[in-house]
């Protein structure tokens, strides 16, 4: 069905409806790719450097070790996934990750890990929803 699918990661949402969705939007087609997509703030790289002496490498590689639950659900459903992650404003290099690559689709969850968070649409989501012309699909 969809060949090349952008999925931004967020580690204050929650994904476990999210790997049979991308199971569903590739139709087991061996050619679709998911890429798993996170940007680290700049607040958050600045404070691993100074506080935990790790570089962008070496966090990066804990990103990758924190991804593992949601991959592994990937791999359970044979989705072919890429990790991408990079550092910046959140709302720029995603719209940035968009506009420069043709992914046919871009899902998003709007399931907040904390229910306190009561907002219909995250801050996130609501602007990569307005700005985009790939059709976003947002995953309750």
């Amino acid at each position: 069905m969809y060949k090349k699918i952008l999925l931004p990661f967020d580690f204050g949402n929650t994904f476990y409806n999210i790997p049979e969705q991308l199971a569903k939007l590739t139709n087991g087609d061996p050619e679709a790719v998911v890429t798993i997509f996170h940007i680290m703030s700049e607040n958050e790289m600045a404070d691993n450097v100074k506080y935990h002496g790790k570089h962008f490498d070496d966090i990066t590689k804990d990103k990758v070790e924190d991804l593992k639950p949601f991959t592994d659900e990937l791999d359970k459903l044979d989705v072919n996934y890429n990790i991408v992650i990079k550092t910046g404003r959140v709302i720029t290099e995603l719209l940035r990750e968009i506009n420069e690559n043709d992914y046919e689709i871009v899902v998003m969850s709007n399931q907040r890990a904390r229910r306190e968070l009561k907002h219909v649409l995250g801050h996130v989501t609501h602007k990569v929803a307005k700005r985009v012309n790939t059709p976003v699909l947002i995953v309750k």
